[in-house]
């Protein structure tokens, strides 16, 4: 029987099943994704203590192993090999999760609607939520990528560092706090990061592309969207709490789901992603062209 697309099934077959039959299979039982529940004090990396913790040593460990190297003076270290599996492992997690989310969305949003795909509490369903843990976990195995700037003694910019702790703890706070909006910056995450992480093995592999300054620019057009998204959830949920007197100006005046923690935090740590983004890509792009043009001249 051929696998027909529709929007209850977009990849003809459902995935979901396929995946919680494969991972129930290679854990033995121990991991079934159908019956994760993420109950705080109970789940791993559910409460702040263990998070904070995760992210102090983090930091510890590139920042003081950064220091030893070059106290030192440690020769830089290639691991090409162990770069490039690393880097193929986060390709292919980042689409398998990312395809799993759009599985769920894609039927959710055409029964429903974008506003109830955002704000509505029953959009935090068991499946999404398994999804955004997995998510949330690989931000804490995204910290090989600066072990790895250490030990190559490449240069450890506050972007990079600050960056990793933050998406981590990012993460921590939209789980915490349910918020149904929290697929809108994560699936927007994670095709960036299949084509990011799918540029770090090529150029591991010696191949070189054109599309490399991509990169930085998706990225930026992702926050921008994922702030667009923020805003709005954020702006019509603190109307709804704390100025209900103007709710009849708009439509959209509704308790959208979520703490007021992650919607405060959401906007702050993405809001600084922007600014440092864009910073980012006129020092290393746009400067540089106009440095390389003016010695031509």
């Amino acid at each position: 029987m051929p696998f027909i697309p529709s929007v209850d099934r977009p990849f003809g077959i459902y995935l979901w099943d396929v995946m919680d039959q494969s991972i129930a299979w290679i854990t033995d039982g121990k991991i079934i994704p159908s019956q994760f529940e993420f109950i705080e004090g109970q789940t791993r990396f559910s409460t702040f203590p263990p998070v904070g913790m995760a992210i102090f040593v983090y930091y510890a460990v590139i920042f003081g192993g950064d220091f030893l190297f070059k106290s030192f003076k440690v020769k830089p270290l290639k691991l090409n090999g162990l770069f490039q599996l690393h880097n193929f492992f986060l390709t292919a997690l980042s689409l398998s999760i990312l395809v799993l989310m759009i599985e769920q969305l894609i039927p959710t949003i055409y029964h429903h609607g974008l506003f109830y795909a955002i704000c509505n509490e029953k959009n935090w369903t068991q499946e999404m939520v398994f999804l955004y843990y997995c998510n949330y976990i690989t931000k804490f195995i995204e910290f090989i990528d600066t072990i790895f700037l250490v030990v190559k003694q490449k240069k450890l910019t506050f972007l990079h560092t600050y960056h990793h702790g933050a998406t981590a703890l990012l993460c921590y706070f939209q789980l915490v706090g349910e918020t149904p909006i929290s697929w809108v910056p994560i699936t927007l995450n994670l095709g960036v990061h299949v084509v990011m992480y799918w540029y770090y093995f090529l150029a591991a592999r010696g191949i070189r592309v054109w599309w490399k300054q991509w990169v930085t620019r998706f990225q930026i057009i992702q926050f921008v969207i994922d702030l667009a998204f923020v805003y709005f959830a954020s702006g019509i949920k603190i109307m709804y709490v704390h100025f209900p007197e103007y709710c009849d100006m708009t439509k959209f005046c509704d308790d959208c789901a979520g703490t007021m923690t992650a919607a405060y935090s959401g906007v702050a740590i993405l809001s600084s992603y922007l600014v440092l983004f864009i910073m980012f890509y006129i020092e290393n792009y746009l400067k540089k062209a106009k440095r390389a043009k003016a010695k031509k001249e």
